[in-house]
């Protein structure tokens, strides 16, 4: 979808991109501004002790010989290829000799050095700037002509010391400035180049990435606004490429997963709850309904009341596994964390069933051969632990041998496995195995044995706060129902 330029400008990345680059723009301009001055000074510092040297050398020489031979010195070094400027002048600013025919005015009234940069005319170029503007025929040859224009040109710049003799005549030494005038326009040109080079280069990057961030961006969005109108299901787009975008979306599509899981079980929960809670509830009102019509004794009304106590309580324990089952999956249990030993906590849960287990005529044996230490939380896994046995004994009374139940205690590898195993029917199925610990969930079509489907799923729910995971496994005869932890071998 093609972006209009205030829309474009809108977006983050563009509003970034323009203020990098007009930040790098400013900066390059004080750079060259920096770069074209500093290389100025640096060569008009040079150009300076230059022009000291000369005056040094002259100095000597008129010493020596007076006038006569500064004169002659002047002269030999005025005619030498890429020579200084020379000038010797009287007392009135008439020149006598040196390489110099015409001067701005007003350059040889003070001493010193100039204080800026003055125009002046060689020697002889304004014979040649005569010949130059002469017809072909009347002048000199073509060749020449060329010579006049690249020699015969106004405008020279130079700097100079100005120095007075002790006769009152004047002698100026200077140097010209095109030399460093043509490195200033060379540095100039090359860093506005570079400059021009960067920028594009800016825009190129920005147009190709930029415009590849913004489509990945924009199908973000896009992602985004099918998610809120309710579709869970779909998940934001990941390229492969391992950038920053990836890991955003990865981490995204990973909450987006864990929303929709949550939103499904809130969707089993209300649905087992209208399903399988209606019955208990029926059974209340129907209960006090037959209490109140006609006439009874004192001892019906109480065992009514009696009764629906009892009812009211098992709906009481029903909605509390169903609020920590929630908030064991959530991750939201103010639950506090320390050290467990399994062993113990199986020791004390076969003490309470074994009761039950002796009433039912089923046979409860232990397995523990050493402490094993985990870091969980006592009470919650001994509840999860009950749940277990209590299915284990109840499901093993219809085994065709003597009905028995083991429960263990082993180490394997980098967990503690706490296992039960009962020799009844089990759960042949894989399937049926899966859905066990759903909540709610009673594979047992009759429900001749008591329960809400809620002893497995609070049971996973454990494990899943303790980082572990539940296994239901076929026993051969009899289902095994494990229990893996992490080892916490430091607290032993």
């Amino acid at each position: 979808m093609a972006l209009s330029v205030p829309a474009i400008m809108k977006t983050t990345a563009a509003r970034l991109s323009a203020l990098y680059l007009l930040l790098f723009a400013l900066c390059a301009v004080a750079l060259v501004f920096y770069m074209t001055s500093l290389s100025a000074r640096m060569l008009t510092a040079q150009t300076q002790d230059t022009i000291n040297d000369e005056v040094l050398g002259l100095a000597r020489a008129y010493q020596r010989g007076g006038l006569p031979v500064l004169v002659r010195v002047v002269e030999a070094r005025s005619r030498q290829p890429g020579a200084n400027l020379y000038l010797i002048a009287d007392a009135n600013g008439q020149i006598l000799t040196g390489n110099v025919q015409s001067l701005e005015p007003g350059v040889l009234e003070t001493e010193g050095w100039t204080n800026s940069p003055f125009s002046y005319q060689r020697f002889g170029e304004g014979e040649l700037e005569r010949q130059r503007n002469l017809p072909a025929d009347q002048s000199t040859t073509q060749s020449e002509q060329n010579e006049a224009q690249a020699q015969g040109e106004k405008g020279h710049n130079a700097i100079a010391l100005v120095l007075r003799l002790p006769n009152q005549m004047i002698m100026l030494v200077g140097r010209d400035l095109g030399e460093p005038e043509r490195f200033r326009a060379v540095i100039r040109r090359a860093l506005m180049l570079a400059l021009g080079m960067m920028g594009l280069g800016g825009l190129l990057i920005w147009f190709f990435v930029g415009r590849a961030a913004l489509k990945r961006i924009d199908s973000v969005s896009e992602a985004s606004r099918r998610i809120m109108g309710g579709d869970l299901s779909g998940r934001l787009p990941v390229t492969g490429a391992g950038d920053e975008f990836d890991r955003l979306s990865e981490n995204l599509n990973t909450m987006l997963a864990r929303i929709a899981k949550l939103n499904e079980g809130l969707k089993q929960v209300s649905d087992n709850i209208a399903h399988d809670l209606k019955t208990p509830l029926t059974r209340l009102r129907n209960r006090a309904e037959a209490t109140l019509s006609g006439k009874h004794k004192t001892t019906d009304y109480r065992q009514a009341l009696e009764g629906t106590i009892a009812e009211s309580d098992q709906l009481i324990k029903t909605f509390n596994a169903i609020l920590m089952i929630s908030r064991l999956e959530a991750g939201y249990s103010s639950e506090n964390t320390n050290r467990v030993d399994l062993a113990e906590a199986v020791r004390d849960v076969v003490e309470l069933y074994e009761p039950v287990a002796e009433e039912a005529g089923v046979s409860l044996e232990t397995e523990l051969r050493e402490a094993a230490f985990v870091n969980g939380n006592r009470e919650l896994i001994g509840q999860a632990l009950s749940n277990i046995v209590d299915n284990a004994i109840k499901y093993s009374t219809d085994a065709t041998a003597q009905p028995a139940v083991r429960v263990a205690v082993t180490r394997v590898g980098t967990e503690v496995r706490l296992s039960v195993v009962d020799n009844g029917h089990g759960i042949p199925d894989d399937g049926d195995r899966a859905r066990a610990t759903e909540r709610f969930v009673r594979l047992e079509k009759s429900r001749s044995q008591p329960g809400s489907g809620l002893g497995l799923s609070l049971a996973k729910a454990v494990m899943t706060f303790h980082n572990g995971r539940l296994d239901l496994l076929p026993g051969n005869p009899g289902l095994s129902v494990v229990m893996s932890f992490p080892s916490r071998e430091d607290y032993g």
